[in-house]
């Protein structure tokens, strides 16, 4: 039985008008991020802040680095099914396993460094620990619950449980904030909390329901799982490693030059969360033509893209270097120049193209080629940073720059690469890539 009418099924898109609420979610969740710092911070302060910040980018590490290929993996075979008109029941109840085995082993990893993570990451607050743990249980719900609306075809339910997070979220700071609560335990679990109850609203309105159908294996449900995985941590950990990097070389005393640079981080972000929003609008087009095994118009439609891409990141990096300054003075009292706020604007722009050339690849079936790219400017981060400077953060910086762009023309040689073999782009590949969203917080 299959979970949608024929008539919908036969004229369904390849990536249907309803990503547009995908981009709303996004969006939604951008514009939180920065309220979440904010009010954060004149909460607790910025030292107090800053083990708050650390869960923050370690968690949206870890957290789309180990389920968004899950999300990926489970939307692409409930979709196929429901082409076939078979119900996806038994492809959720085998993700869910998948999701399990892949959440108890973070766990178990957070379990063994808790020692480790409460003394020099968060500061000596084991709560936030706990709220890391939390939140690995939480965000791998959601992300089967997001997979479940995607495949589906359930899109502004999707948007849905992105949005609800964030603004579930944002809205308990400010109950905690207006109540006068200064201490970071309450804080820390609306972080983790916040996916829990936007699931339980997306489930309330019957929108994760799921039919029966032939039972299935958990290989032909994931059958890139592995590069996927690779990618999708590696390009999680790229994106997160400037806050991440600053507080592992800070000393103790560093934690309000830490919270300052996740500031930085989180305003550099705005091209890249852009992005993020309006690619759904985007894309439509680019994956009909994949659907069509359209090359040369794929070609044009993916330049004309590039193109915008582009613009937004010059933009972006010649915003943050004449105003950024100041606009973090009014957001976030200040704490950075002129330089590092440029610098990682730029590292930002750079990694949204990496992520738009990406997209490209995977749908011409370069999956492999996409977590190997995404592997090798990680690593270089490391090596960049180690060796580059002794100054926080223009070690830092250096690091997030040339990693970013060598992702970058790692993925061009990729890509590249798969059109020279006579790759013929997918849709349904493309999908894979337009949902490949690392950037959460």
């Amino acid at each position: 039985m299959s979970d949608t009418p024929a008539a919908e099924r036969t004229t369904r898109a390849p990536l249907p008008e309803g990503t547009l609420p995908v981009g709303a979610g996004l969006l939604i969740a951008g514009l939180a991020s920065f309220a979440f710092f904010k009010v954060g911070q004149v909460a607790l302060g910025k030292e107090l802040f800053k083990p708050l910040m650390t869960l923050w980018f370690v968690a949206f590490t870890l957290v789309p680095g180990f389920f968004i290929p899950v999300e990926q993996e489970l939307g692409r075979a409930l979709a196929h099914r429901r082409a076939l008109g078979q119900g996806g029941r038994p492809v959720v109840v085998r993700v869910l396993t998948l999701a399990g085995g892949l959440g108890g082993l973070l766990v178990v990893a957070v379990l063994a460094s808790s020692v480790w993570l409460t003394e020099h990451m968060f500061e000596g607050h084991a709560i936030i620990t706990l709220a890391l743990l939390v939140t690995i249980v939480a965000y791998a719900i959601a992300h089967v619950a997001r997979g479940i609306s995607s495949g589906s075809a359930r899109f502004p339910a999707y948007g849905l449980i992105l949005g609800a997070d964030s603004a579930i979220r944002i809205a308990a700071c400010l109950v905690l904030w207006l109540a006068g609560v200064d201490t970071v335990g309450p804080y820390a679990l609306t972080v983790a909390l916040s996916p829990l109850a936007a699931v339980l609203i997306v489930a309330a309105r019957r929108e994760l329901t799921t039919q029966d159908g032939p039972p299935v294996l958990l290989a032909h449900v994931t059958p890139n799982l592995g590069w996927l995985l690779v990618g999708s941590m590696m390009s999680a950990a790229l994106v997160n490693a400037g806050p991440l990097g600053v507080d592992v070389l800070a000393s103790a005393s560093d934690a309000a030059r830490v919270t300052a640079f996740g500031n930085g981080v989180i305003l550099a972000r705005i091209p890249l969360f852009m992005f993020q929003a309006i690619q759904a609008a985007l894309l439509p087009r680019l994956a009909k033509l994949a659907a069509e095994g359209d090359m040369a118009e794929f070609r044009a439609g993916f330049r004309r893209l590039m193109i915008v891409v582009a613009s937004v990141a010059v933009l972006g990096t010649l915003g943050a270097y004449a105003i950024g300054p100041q606009v973090l003075e009014v957001m976030y009292d200040g704490g950075l120049d002129r330089r590092t706020l440029g610098l990682l604007a730029m590292s930002s722009g750079l990694f949204m193209l990496a992520q738009a050339v990406a997209q490209a690849v995977i749908a011409l079936h370069g999956h492999k080629f996409v977590a190997i790219s995404w592997l090798t400017g990680a690593s270089l981060f490391v090596l960049v940073t180690a060796f580059v400077s002794d100054d926080l953060y223009l070690r830092v910086e250096l690091g997030l720059v040339i990693s970013c762009a060598a992702t970058f023309v790692a993925f061009l040689v990729s890509l590249r690469a798969r059109i020279s073999a006579g790759a013929v782009p997918d849709a349904e590949a493309l999908i894979d890539g337009v949902f490949d969203n690392p950037v959460e917080g």
